[in-house]
Formats: structure tokens, sequence, C-alpha cells
């Protein structure tokens, strides 16, 4: 088995999913640092053009997308498990919320003026005007709009008062009883929150919430360590990519193996990645690419959140 390689930044949300991910699973890992904004060639040549951070890289397959993150995790290492088998379909389903709707209420928050004065005061004011005119071609295009603060500030009580009793109600270990993907999907946008004092309040003042976030983050982020973005398109190159999933399924819109597609996210980053479908499975489909850096890799993506269309 390759070696596990997280493609991340330090302060990008699902970035910190992933990273409590492995540090659930108490992994050992390649961590490759990747630019907060567009361009970045060497993960292109991995992915194709898919710009969501964080992807994670085993040898030459290429998986995009926390949620198939996960998955992939859990086969790699079931236990702990992340989707324990008689609560499995709540929590995937507990999660995927977590990550669309509490998400896009705390990125509304996060960067309401106030919150991003705060937060790039140290960054030269070049910086800021490029990271916030990435942000706005990665928002643009798909089906997620951007919450206005003041309806996120409305709303943002209801989440934290429900997750408050929920703790309350079943002892505040943890939202299942046992530690799983929710308490990570959960966790993710409310460390994204607690990075500066303009928002920090929005969590801090929920004693349960702050009571579980902390043992959440205590996860840690398992065993890291550093590698260059230019050796990992290596490894991608020197690689074969794994056996296809064994699994018979129909593809409900006739999609099949062989066929030139592309696909791309729905909701943000919509940048289309090109290439051969080699697999389409209930939850997975596959492209085979090929770059003249990386040579012959398999991108992975989610079924749910991507669409696919011939090419």
């Amino acid at each position: 088995m390759s070696e596990l390689i997280l493609h991340h930044y330090p302060t990008s949300p699902f970035a910190e999913k992933a990273r409590l991910l492995l540090g659930f699973k108490n992994l050992a890992w390649r961590s490759v640092q990747i630019p907060p904004v567009m361009p970045k060639p060497d993960l292109t040549a991995l992915t194709g053009g898919y710009r969501k951070t964080p992807v994670l890289q085993i040898g030459a397959d290429i998986y995009c997308d926390t949620a198939l993150i996960a998955r992939r995790l859990e086969a790699h290492q079931p236990q702990p498990a992340l989707l324990p088998g008689n609560q499995a379909f709540a929590i995937a389903t507990f999660a995927q919320w977590a990550d669309s709707v509490v998400f896009q209420h705390a990125v509304s928050l996060v960067f309401q003026p106030e919150s991003i004065a705060v937060r790039f005061a140290k960054a030269p004011p070049e910086f800021l005007q490029t990271f916030i005119a990435d942000r706005s071609k990665l928002f643009s295009g798909g089906q997620a709009t951007r919450m206005p603060a003041e309806q996120a500030k409305h709303q943002w009580p209801v989440f934290m008062a429900r997750l408050q009793a929920q703790l309350e109600a079943g002892g505040g270990q943890f939202l299942f009883g046992e530690p799983s993907l929710a308490d990570i999907a959960m966790a993710h946008p409310l460390w994204f929150l607690r990075a500066t004092p303009v928002t920090s309040p929005l969590v801090d003042g929920y004693p349960a919430v702050v009571a579980w976030l902390d043992r959440v983050l205590a996860f840690g982020h398992g065993k890291a360590e550093e590698l260059s973005s230019e050796a990992a398109v290596e490894i991608a190159r020197a690689a074969t990519p794994a056996p296809l999933p064994d699994e018979a399924f129909t593809d409900p819109n006739g999609f099949a193996s062989g066929q030139s597609v592309a696909i791309s996210a729905i909701d943000y980053g919509v940048e289309a990645v090109e290439g051969e479908l080699v697999f389409a499975g209930v939850e997975e489909l596959i492209l085979r690419r090929e770059d003249d850096r990386a040579g012959i890799v398999h991108v992975h993506f989610p079924r749910l959140g991507f669409r696919i269309e011939a090419r």
C-alpha cells in the first residue's frame, strides 16, 4: 500500500476536517503544503484542474472531496470506525448537512468585513486582494450562493442551541454516542469560526459545545511528515493506479467505462476535470487521466455533489 499524501494548507476548514480524519485513525501521512489561491500547478498535474482543498493522494490515485476521502480512509483502516455500521446512514447524512448548510453559514460569518479585517490584519494588502478575487471565482458558476451575514447571524443560534441540547441529552461526549464522522464534520466549521475574536463568541457562548469541540480537536492530526509538491508528482508518475473496485452497478444516466467525460462539483469550485471514465459506482466515479508530468493517474470523485457530462 502506498503512503497517504494530503495536499492542503493550514487555514482551510475542509483541510482541518481531513487532518482530523487522519488523527482519528492515528495514521501516518505525508503533508504537501499547497497555495491557498490559484495557480497550483503541481496539484493540477495530479487532479486535472479540480481546485478545492484538500486532496488525498495514494500513489497514482487522487481522491477529491472530504466525503470520499473519509470513505477511503475507512477502507484503508476500518477501526476506529468513522461510520459505525448500525448508524452509518444517519452519520453520513448528518455529515453531509454539516459540510453544506453549517459550513455555508460559517463562511458567511467568517468573511463578514469585521472578521476579514482581523483575519488578514498582518497580510499584505495585495494578498488580500488576490485572495478575495480567487474566492469570488471559486464561488462563481455553481449552485452555492453567498448567504448574507445578517441572515447567517439570524439563523446561527438555532444550530448552536440544538447542538448544545443534543450534547446535554446524550451525556455530552459525542453526537452519536461513540465518536464518528459526524463529530468531525460538525467540528471543522466551528474550528473555522474560532480563528478570530470576532467570530469565536458564536461558538464559545455554548459551554457543552466548547467541551465537545475540544474533545474532537484532541483527535489531533496523526503523524505527519513534510513532502514537496514536486516529489508528490514524481510519486504519482512512478506508481500504477490501484485495481478498480469490483462493484456491479448500472449508471442511471447510462454512463459506462471507456467514455470521455467531464466531472465537476455542483456547488462551488466547478471547474471540470476531463478524462476517460473507468468506473461508475454507487458512491464513486473514477477518471483516468494522462499528464505530461504525473503520468497516468486515476482521479476519484464522489457521486453525491458532483455532475458528469459526456465529452
